[in-house]
This record gives structure tokens, sequence and C-alpha cells, in this order.
């Protein structure tokens, strides 16, 4: 049987880590929606995990920002603004708004004071990026982590180079290290295709990100590195019915498979006894009964 299995797919060897994650672990999932698939099955294990606490975020520099403004919140200004009767940040996500600007700060300033305080004591960051365009407020020339459904003349769509995405990434692991010399940092890459910029640029913009991760690895060995989410979605389940209806997005089989990836070489042998023996709770905790008052 394994033969056949090496005949009609490739396999991505992911070596085992060294010192594996453990139970009392905490871990900080940022990024685009893959960090969310992840963070969120930590959550569902009820493991120690924080989750984009300001919404989904998917360029390197989008994600530095908001890592700045969480560890030095103090230092700068919250780009808060007003749109459509509700105010908004450009450092968050559609879901974080108010009905004031004093509304909006307070939601803002405690999500990020839940990151900052999640970084200093967290043993792992995971970093899931999604792609090296980004957009810029044409007005200062800030990156946003969404446009809201602005208008789109008040924004310049922008293509990070390799340096650029370098730069941002080198920036984020230093701060970050010198608030938590302990924490590790987990790069990975989106599976999602971005139709949206053509499947040439979805290959550029993930080239892009590959080289410049490659880069921060080699210049911090000790505190950072890759798991092949992208390249397993690629390789291993290289099949349309490994995806969702859109044809872009992982299905649930393909989520399952990587995060079984992801236990079997991140976790200790105790972790992994963990999530067994918590999987039927888990599974009762999801089940939607027919008669919510039975």
């Amino acid at each position: 049987m394994n033969n056949q299995e090496h005949l009609f797919r490739t396999k991505i060897e992911v070596p085992k880590w060294e010192k594996p994650m453990s139970v009392s672990d905490h871990v900080v999932f940022l990024g685009s929606c893959f960090a969310q698939y992840m963070g969120e099955r930590f959550q569902s294990f009820d493991l120690h995990a924080l989750c984009n606490p300001l919404g989904v975020l998917y360029n390197p520099e989008s994600i530095r920002l908001q890592v700045q403004a969480a560890l030095h919140l103090e230092q700068l200004n919250i780009p808060l603004f007003c749109f459509q009767d509700e105010w908004r940040c450009w450092w968050a996500g559609t879901q974080i708004c108010g009905s004031s600007e004093q509304e909006c700060r307070d939601v803002v300033e405690g999500a990020l004071q839940m990151l900052r305080l999640s970084i200093l004591s967290a043993d792992y960051l995971f970093i899931t990026l999604g792609t090296n365009v980004c957009y810029q407020l044409k007005a200062n020339g800030l990156v946003v982590a969404n446009c809201h459904k602005a208008p789109s003349k008040l924004f310049s769509e922008e293509w990070l180079s390799l340096p650029d995405c370098v730069k941002s990434l080198m920036a984020l692991v230093d701060d970050v290290h010198e608030q938590n010399p302990n924490l590790k940092i987990v790069f990975t890459i989106s599976p999602f295709r971005y139709a949206k910029y053509g499947y040439h640029g979805n290959q550029l913009a993930k080239s892009t990100l590959m080289l410049a991760v490659e880069e921060v690895r080699k210049t911090y060995p000790a505190l950072v590195s890759y798991f092949p989410a992208y390249e397993i979605m690629m390789d291993e389940l290289r099949d349309y019915r490994f995806y969702t209806e859109d044809m872009l997005h992982p299905s649930g089989v393909a989520v399952d498979y990587i995060w079984d990836c992801l236990v079997k070489t991140a976790m200790s042998d105790t972790m992994q006894e963990y999530l067994q023996e918590y999987a039927p709770i888990r599974s009762g905790l999801l089940h939607t009964p027919n008669n919510p008052i039975s």
C-alpha cells in the first residue's frame, strides 16, 4: 500500500520538531484565513491560543504594523475614520467598529492590549502570509489591513518587493524578540489562491513571500522556522476535491489533513494524547442539537 501511495502522490516530508509543543504552551496566530483556521482549531481544543484579535491580515507590512501597534501603543496614534456612520480602524478588519469614535477606540485599544499581553507571554507566534499585495491610503501612504469597502479612489495598490517583505519581517522579528526573547516564530504561506491578481500574479506573490521568509529564517535560525502548509496543499493534495466550491479556499478535509500534519510534526506525544482525549468533548461542543431547548 505504501508503494502505491508513493506512485500516486508526492509526500511532503516535514521533520518533527526537536522541541515539540506542550499543552501548557501559549500560542498567537496572526495573518490570513489559514492562520484563522489553525488558530480556531487550537481554541476548539481549549488550548491557550489567541487568533487575529483585530481581524484577518494578508501582507507582511500590515502584520508588522499591527504587532508594532500592540507593542508600542502608547507611542502611536490609532488611525480611526468614519465611514457610512460607523467608526473603523485602518489597522483592523471590518468586524471592528463602533457607533462613536471613542467606542471604536476602546475596542481597538482593548484588542491591541490583548495582543500585546499574549505576545509577551506566548511561547509561539504563528504568522501566515497570504500575499505581497497591499493597499495604501493616497492621503498619507499608510498601508491598511482592510479597505472596509471604502471608495477605491482612496487607495493605491502596491506590490511589495522582496526587499520590502524582508524588511517588514525582519523588523517584526526584531521587535517581538526584544519584548519576548523566548518566543519562537513559525511562518507559513497561505494555500489560498488569490484569483483577483491572476494565477500568475498569485504565484509571483507566493514566491516573493517564500523567498522573504527563507531570508529571515536564515538570519534567525534559532528563532524562526517554517511549516510547509502551502507545499502540502499544492503537492500532497493536488486535486480540486480538496478545495471549497470557489476552487480557491482549502476544503474542510484539506484543513483537517494539514492540521494532522502539524500535530504529528510540532506537538509532543503528551499533547497528542491530550487532543485524542479531548476530541469527544470537542465534538459535543461543536454539535448543534435539533432541539436547542431539549
